[in-house]
């Protein structure tokens, strides 16, 4: 059941008596949707709408009724579609929904907008559940997109200088939003970074300032709980502190706030002596800027902006009438 609402069939007579080729026929419209486990998606969901569903009686869903209509889904705005199991999950939520996708309404695809609109896709259920989901269903597919297209832009421009590295987010995210701003990075092309505190250890100047200052002391012990199972990364302000910090057996250095000249210079010199700890290169580093710290010997370059400075992408959702 779940499975399938991400996907829309197009069977013709032929395929009705092949169920194999019907399984080529199915659209997979959100190639990452399987990343997101409903109940967590249901909860993140529902509480979106209990922030803007009416605390008592629904006026506006009284003087429309539950006649079911139809309502199309529009992009006004170029930019990279994202977000479709989020608009899903709302309706479903909403209740007696159905979502009826374009077949080239795909995840990941860049649409320009040239003055028309483009459809997306029609919903159909009581119009006072259509409406209801709406906004909320439009707020978060518009924030994705936008998170994907900046991502996007990022990628393309790494890959346009041939660099091989990662483009990546950070965790500057949105509370309570930070899952839509993650799928958003992915389905960008970026990496996500960290999903949370518990996924890597990263130590930063403040935990190593709060335990006496010695960087060595901070990764051993931080080894010690953490074992085989989980990556170790330095926040590290020289070349001193990143040789220091591999030493002690961190599997990451990011080089925080260092001047192009200066990262390729001393990521450089790092590799040399640990080619195999990946080098993150982080710290006000912009789509405008990045290219300048491009280098064989940094791994992953990480921008705040990436979830942090986004535009939206423009959606509407019309009753047809």
């Amino acid at each position: 059941g779940d499975q399938m609402m991400f996907t829309t069939q197009t069977p013709t007579m032929a395929e009705s008596t092949n169920s194999e080729s019907k399984r080529q026929k199915t659209i997979t419209h959100a190639p990452h949707a399987s990343l997101l486990p409903p109940p967590q998606l249901h909860s993140i969901v529902s509480a979106w709408l209990q922030d803007d569903i009416p605390s008592h009686f629904d006026v506006g869903g009284y003087v429309v009724g539950s006649n079911i209509q139809k309502a199309e889904l529009w992009m006004k705005s170029s930019g990279v579609l994202a977000g479709i199991p989020f608009f899903e999950a709302v309706f479903n939520a909403c209740g007696e929904c159905n979502i009826q996708w374009e077949d080239d309404a795909i995840e990941g695809k860049l649409f320009d907008i040239k003055g028309t609109k483009i459809k997306l896709a029609t919903v159909t259920g009581p119009v006072s559940h259509l409406l209801r989901g709406e906004r909320t269903a439009l707020n978060s597919m518009s924030r994705c997109s936008g998170v994907a297209t900046l991502s996007n832009q990022c990628v393309q421009i790494a890959k346009s200088q041939k660099w091989g590295g990662e483009v990546a987010g950070t965790r500057k995210t949105t509370p309570g939003f930070r899952l839509v701003e993650k799928y958003g990075l992915l389905v960008g092309g970026a990496s996500t970074h960290r999903l949370d505190l518990s996924q890597m250890v990263m130590l930063k100047d403040n935990h190593v300032w709060s335990c006496g200052g010695s960087i060595e002391a901070a990764v051993k012990k931080a080894r010690g709980v953490s074992g085989f199972s989980q990556k170790i990364e330095v926040e590290c302000q020289s070349l001193d502190e990143a040789l220091i910090a591999a030493g002690a057996g961190a599997d990451v250095v990011m080089l925080d706030n260092f001047t192009p000249e200066q990262l390729k210079k001393d990521a450089k010199s790092f590799k040399e002596k640990y080619p195999h700890v990946t080098v993150e290169a982080s710290g006000g580093i912009t789509i405008e800027t990045m290219a300048e710290y491009f280098s064989e010997h940094v791994d992953v370059i990480s921008q705040g902006k990436l979830t942090q400075g986004y535009g939206c992408v423009d959606f509407s959702l019309k009753i047809v009438h």
